[in-house]
């Protein structure tokens, strides 16, 4: 092996060992947010909310477009966010 792909490999290494320390602490991030959600929803019913609020929604998406500084696209978010909002609704708690 050259110098140049032995070097390429180890930033590629590093690069998937940032990656895994980010992604540990994304999970960490998505069970906190689950807590959240989960007290919200035992709560709603005191006020007479459904679980759904579709308006909340769009203001969740509103402050992620608000905080993207990329290089996600606002759709991008708009997808990941989706997904998980679906999750959180999922929940059983």
């Amino acid at each position: 092996m050259d110098e140049k792909h032995t070097d390429a490999q180890g930033q590629i290494d590093l690069h998937r060992s940032r990656i895994d320390e980010i992604d540990c602490q994304l999970v960490k991030l998505l069970n906190d947010r689950a807590v959240e959600s989960l007290a919200i929803r035992s709560l709603k019913p005191q006020v007479h909310l459904g679980l759904y609020d579709p308006k909340r929604e769009e203001e969740i998406f509103a402050n992620l477009a608000a905080c993207n500084k990329g290089p996600l696209y606002g759709d991008n978010l708009r997808e990941i966010y989706a997904a998980i909002l679906h999750v959180m609704k999922e929940l059983r708690g």
